[in-house]
């Protein structure tokens, strides 16, 4: 059996659906010598007959030994064929990508390349990871949105810089940038002391500013909702605060002096074949990014 071939199998699907050699032949655009040979290396690979032949215009007649090995190799047949559009859907980008995220990535960059991915390739499956964890897990997806470089076998990509504001309830501050000795005993509404928050309270502790919090909340809206209400204010990321520019209740503020601004980077494991819709994603996070900080300096 070692010695079985595809297009073996693939002419006697072909013989036994026709019923005759030059039937097959004309079927497959093969001369009938060479269904003729096709089938004589299949019967010696099986060590048997798979069709009786009557000789003249009557149809062949598949034998038992031919009709196990046709019942495997259509399926053999079908798994290939199966295969091979597989691999056709794969390089014209409609497999499957992974791709890690975090909460503020998740609501204003990803979703136009997520729109565009599909957008080009309908047939496209994408599964996003949400996870802020220290290090992050790039080793479970393609590429992975993160808020800074990492140590190891990692390929960083930056896509822009995300200044930190003031965002406040209407009428807290007056227009213009907020110094940062103003925050001194104010109340703030702010993250866990996770992720992102011990960079800004860092920032705060350099310059000798202790704001009073006295709310915190993982999620943004939660953070952002508070503020609308008049708890206090609140230090957030661009990106964070691009749904409430026009929010009459709430004003923002540039900070002064300005704090280091968060870097958003696409990360990928060092040495990995990208898909062709991985490099699709990639392509389209690096151009989604620059028309954001486009629209950052309108």
């Amino acid at each position: 059996m070692s010695d079985l071939e595809l297009r073996h199998v693939a002419t006697l699907a072909a013989v036994a659906d026709e019923g005759t050699f030059s039937r097959a032949a004309n079927r497959l655009g093969y001369t009938q010598s060479t269904v003729s040979q096709h089938i004589a290396a299949l019967e010696k690979a099986v060590g048997g007959s798979v069709f009786d032949r009557p000789g003249g215009p009557k149809p062949v007649r598949i034998t038992p030994l031919g009709a196990v090995v046709l019942s495997h190799g259509r399926d053999l047949l079908e798994r290939t064929q199966a295969m091979n559009d597989a691999v056709d859907r794969f390089k014209a980008g409609e497999g499957r990508i992974d791709i890690g995220t975090f909460q503020s990535v998740s609501n204003v960059l990803l979703p136009l390349v997520v729109r565009r991915l599909r957008e080009e390739h309908p047939g496209c499956d994408i599964r996003l990871l949400e996870d802020e964890s220290d290090p992050p897990p790039i080793d479970k997806v393609d590429v992975m949105f993160y808020d800074g470089r990492v140590d190891g076998d990692v390929e960083h990509l930056k896509l822009l810089d995300d200044p930190y504001l003031l965002v406040a309830p209407q009428g807290a501050f007056p227009d213009g940038p907020v110094r940062l000795t103003e925050l001194h005993r104010a109340p703030m509404v702010a993250w866990p002391p996770t992720c992102d928050q011990p960079r800004v309270e860092r920032m705060f502790a350099s310059s000798n500013v202790e704001p009073r919090i006295v709310f915190r909340a993982a999620g943004n809206e939660a953070v952002l909702a508070m503020v609308r209400s008049g708890l206090g204010s609140a230090v957030l990321p661009r990106l964070v605060l691009d749904s409430v520019t026009d929010d009459p209740a709430l004003t923002i503020h540039d900070l002064d002096p300005s704090p280091p601004r968060r870097e958003i980077y696409l990360l990928w494991q060092s040495g990995r074949t990208h898909s062709p819709l991985t490099h699709q994603a990639i392509h389209h996070a690096r151009d989604v990014a620059a028309e954001l900080v486009e629209q950052f300096r309108a």
